[in-house]
This record gives structure tokens, sequence and C-alpha cells, in this order.
């Protein structure tokens, strides 16, 4: 059958379109997890359908439009994505890590409490109708709740530095009301937010400063000074994200 290159993300390669299936490389640590998200009934992601002749993880093809392509969410779409991403977290808390479990994680997170996903934003979000389904599971691996919520924080709700504040505080309070986040973890994740974009921030200085790619590529085309500015502005106004999110 004939391949397709499917083109668009900033890091992963080699990613084909067959058919009806994406095929990928991958460990079978992503599959086995994918496979735990089914069982569960979690119904926002591709699902696992086998291995090819080459080693590469086959998934079925998710048909619609990406998110970043349809300009900012509104407050009930923010809030339909928080709501998705508490399933995903709820669902992973079961998974039992199998012995030897390998992940491509470059960014070391906060804690290893579930595994997580590491880069929930609209660039991996597909819309069809009103179903919503995160792609790009090779990045997932050990990590929290906090640590997954403030990253898709930063790309649903804050989107670049110099938004108004008002605005980005209303974004984020619908975000988190949708994942139903309690009083002490709304507490926790008001500094998280900084310092998991401060955290992005690093690894592609470093990789500038190293040569390793693809971050000294992407630091080279502006992402460097994108995360940067993001985590000065959200340090700024702490207090507006506390006070938006009741704490």
């Amino acid at each position: 059958m004939i391949e397709e290159p499917l083109t668009g993300g900033n890091v992963s390669a080699e990613v084909m379109r067959v058919g009806d299936t994406v095929r990928r490389p991958t460990t079978p640590s992503v599959n086995a997890f994918l496979q735990h998200l089914e069982r569960e009934g979690f119904e926002h992601a591709p699902r696992y359908v086998g291995t090819d002749d080459e080693g590469r993880q086959l998934l079925s093809w998710v048909p619609g439009q990406m998110r970043d392509a349809l300009g900012p969410a509104s407050l009930d779409e923010l809030a339909s994505v928080g709501g998705v991403i508490r399933q995903f977290h709820d669902a992973s808390a079961s998974f039992v890590v199998p012995e030897g479990a390998v992940w491509n994680v470059p960014i070391p997170p906060d804690r290893h409490d579930l595994i997580v996903h590491h880069d929930l934003a609209p660039w991996n979000l597909v819309v069809e109708q009103d179903q919503l389904t995160f792609i790009d599971w090779d990045g997932c691996g050990p990590g929290s709740r906090l640590w997954d919520l403030s990253y898709a924080a930063h790309g649903f709700a804050v989107i670049h530095a110099g938004m108004p504040v008002a605005e980005v505080a209303g974004r984020l309070a619908a975000l988190v009301d949708g994942y139903r986040l309690d009083h002490a973890d709304r507490v926790s994740l008001v500094p998280m937010l900084a310092r998991r974009t401060r955290s992005m921030h690093d690894l592609l200085v470093a990789g500038d400063r190293d040569g390793v790619q693809p971050w000294a590529r992407l630091f080279a085309e502006g992402h460097g000074d994108h995360w940067g500015g993001v985590t000065t502005y959200l340090s700024q106004h702490e207090g507006e994200w506390a006070r938006a999110l009741g704490v």
C-alpha cells in the first residue's frame, strides 16, 4: 500500500499514513499504554491495532481538523478539553507499568505519579464534530496530573505572552473547571504553570548550546523566545491566576 508522509509536527519524524492506519516508530511501553486506555473506555486517543513488519506501531487513522488550525477555543470548548484530560488521567491511574518500560521523555517531570501525555496541546488535538482525539502519544511517560495540565494550559489557555490578563484568566478557569480540579491542586497549579513552561525553555536553550536536535533547530526558529516570554508572563501574573481559580 502507498505510504503518505504526515507532516506538521516539530519533533516526530517518520510518521506515515497507510490506508486507515498511521505508522510510526515507538516502544512496546507506549503500545501497552494505548491498549490500556482502550480497555478503560477512554475514547479520545487513536486505537493501537498492531505492529507492521518493520516493527512500527500501527494506529487507527483519526479524521478531522487539527485544533490549532481553528483559532482559539471558546470557553465551552476549553471546559470540554479539560474534561477529556481528566478522563485520560483517571484512566491512566490504573495502568501497571511493564517491567523494563522505555519512555521517550526529554524533560524530567515533577513527579512519577502516573503515565501522562507530556504534549497535550492544540497541535495534537484532532476535532471531528463533537469528537476530540489527542494524538502523538510517542512522548508519553511518567509524570503528574498537574505537570500535564499545566502544559495544556499553555497551549489552550495562555497561547502567547502579552494576551490580556483577564482573558487568559477566564480561559484558564474554564479549562481547570472542566478538569474538576480540587482546591488543594488549584493552589499547587498556580506556580506550576510557569515552572512547566520554564522547563520547555530550558530544554531548548540546552539543545541550542549542545547542538542537540530537534531542540537546537526549534530554538533557532524562535521557540526559545516564545517559551521564555510565556514563562515571564505567567510568573508576573500569578495573583490573577490564583483569583481566577478561586484560591
